[in-house]
This record gives structure tokens, C-alpha cells and sequence, in this order.
């Protein structure tokens, strides 16, 4: 299975383009940067995780995905807080970071299975 195939990864690379977009319009550099890098991370990752050799590193990076999604949501809810990103949309952000992030978990729990 190549990653490009995966829902999850899909979902992540669209989730990513869009806070590239919103963030375009931010002027706090550091969190407008953090929440790209963050962001990134996840699509990376799984990618990265597929491209390995073995199942256990393939685990590894996706765990390393489910963490990046994690920081993501905080960083999203940080920024709610702080004037930076509306309600509304933040929250449908926090939403499909959630649903990412169960996304992975089942992926993970999978790969673990293949073991």
C-alpha cells in the first residue's frame, strides 16, 4: 500500500495546506511558524513511516504522527485563546484533529497487529 492511498494522510496534507493559507495573514512569526512545522509533521510522517523498511519503524513514525496531531490541537486551542484563530473555524480544526488522530491510532493498532 503506498501512503498517497491512505484517508488519513490525505486528510492530514489538506489540513496542512489549509493552516498554510490561514497562517499566510499571521503576524505572530513564532506561533505562525510552529503551527506550520506542527502541521507539516503529520502528512510527513506517515509518509515517512511507509517509506521504511520495517513494520516497527513504520510504527514508530506513525506514532510520531499521532503525537505531532496532539500538539497541533494544543497549539490550535493556544491560539483560540489568544485572539489568533476564530472560534468557529479552531474548532472545526480541533474536530478534525481529534478524528486524525483516531485515524492513526486504528492504523497504528493495526500495523502493531502485523508484528
Amino acid at each position: 500500500m503506498k501512503f498517497e492511498d491512505l484517508g488519513v494522510w490525505r486528510r492530514a496534507v489538506r489540513m496542512s495546506a489549509e493552516l498554510y493559507r490561514f497562517a499566510r495573514e499571521l503576524n505572530d512569526w513564532g506561533f505562525r511558524d510552529q503551527l506550520g512545522r506542527s502541521g507539516l509533521s503529520i502528512p510527513s510522517n506517515i509518509a515517512e513511516g511507509f517509506e521504511r523498511e520495517s513494520n516497527k519503524e513504520c510504527v514508530n513514525f506513525l506514532s510520531y504522527a499521532k503525537g505531532s496531531c496532539g500538539e497541533l490541537r494544543t497549539q490550535i486551542l493556544i491560539g483560540i485563546e489568544a485572539g489568533h484563530i476564530p472560534k468557529e473555524l479552531g474548532n472545526e480544526w480541533v474536530e478534525e484533529t481529534r478524528e486524525i488522530s483516531l485515524m492513526l491510532g486504528g492504523l497504528i493498532k493495526t500495523r502493531k497487529s502485523f508484528t
